[in-house]
């Protein structure tokens, strides 16, 4: 019993000990660049977003919290507030994502493009036909709960990192940050809406033909998705983040099966075989449910998988010069 209080002392010590950090750490530097770069794109497309200045507020509301918690750690600074400036980045994802669907639905639609290249390879719509195939209650629950464990994931493997890998701990974060503003810089400027809008406004019948209408920017004022056939909790929960949090936006490449392989490859590293084999479980339920879920067209999956890995590639190596310009160790 005294072992076990003097490890939870020692981790309350080490959670606190002070640990000052020069300038901004390098996730919040990938935040401010991605705030740099779209802020720019509102400027240049104000006349056709819907909302621009409310755009651009929710930058300034964004950055005034991070400022805030980088004044916190200025006074408190130690590894907790170091999980509190992580936090609000984080956090962001969540406005980040619909707004991806502001910038995009300006263009035409692609989603005629990908749903002819699924029926070119399959003679069938995958994203219509899986489901039929596995139907039962057993199968709607396992891939959903696969879909679901999406945002689980990420909080596994960050928090992994920041309690045994802290001094990775940066890194992985930036790794992720980035990579998610990476997908969502291509979705901006590739709308592609997914089988459950674009077969909810054409109709289902239409997923065996070879004729694929263009939809223009027709998402852009239609909104209205495919049901999801509820059988259990996982398959709820599911629907629920889906009517709340889901917009015709973001469905190639996916970011989805992308990010969550990125997860998997920062788990690889993290030399964990536990955290990795669960991480990797839960990855291929996930990339097999979002066709099943009729969120993804196939090559919506294969292109997340091959965007996921490029993009880790590519913020893995230039986490070092960000670090250095944020005025961090490398």
């Amino acid at each position: 019993m005294m072992a076990e209080n003097n490890q939870k002392i020692a981790w309350l010590k080490d959670l606190f000990q002070r640990r000052d950090e020069r300038g901004l750490l390098s996730f919040e530097a990938a935040t401010l660049i991605y705030i740099v770069i779209t802020s720019v794109m509102i400027f240049c497309e104000w006349q056709h977003l819907a909302k621009p200045g409310s755009m651009l507020l929710a930058r300034v509301v964004i950055m005034a919290i991070m400022a805030a918690a980088y004044i916190v750690y200025r006074k408190y600074p130690c590894k907790a507030t170091v999980l509190l400036r992580i936090s609000f980045p984080f956090l962001g994802l969540i406005y980040w994502y619909p707004e991806t669907y502001e910038f995009c639905s300006i263009f035409n639609y692609q989603d005629h493009v990908f749903a002819n290249i699924d029926y070119s390879l399959f003679g069938c719509q995958p994203s219509l036909e899986f489901s039929k195939i596995l139907d039962s209650a057993f199968w709607s629950e396992l891939l959903s709960m696969g879909y679901y464990s999406y945002y689980y994931m990420m909080i596994a493997v960050v928090l992994f990192y920041f309690f045994a890998r802290y001094d990775d701990f940066q890194r992985a974060c930036f790794v992720f940050l980035a990579s998610f503003f990476l997908f969502y810089l291509v979705f901006d400027f590739l709308p592609v809406a997914g089988p459950q809008y674009y077969y909810c406004a054409n109709g289902v019948e239409m997923g065996n033909t070879a004729n694929f209408p263009e939809m223009g920017n027709y998402f852009r004022t239609h909104t209205d998705i495919l049901p999801i056939d509820v059988k259990g909790i996982f398959s709820q929960w599911v629907l629920d983040v889906q009517k709340y949090g889901e917009h015709p936006t973001a469905a190639f490449p996916s970011s989805h099966v992308g990010v969550s392989f990125v997860i998997v490859l920062l788990a690889w590293q993290a030399r964990n075989k536990w955290l990795f084999w669960i991480l990797f479980f839960l990855f291929v339920l996930l990339s097999f449910a979002t066709v099943y879920l009729k969120a993804h067209y196939v090559i919506d999956s294969i292109g997340g998988l091959v965007f996921g890995f490029l993009f880790f590639y590519i913020t893995d190596r230039l986490f070092p010069f960000v670090s250095k310009w944020a005025k961090l160790k490398p």
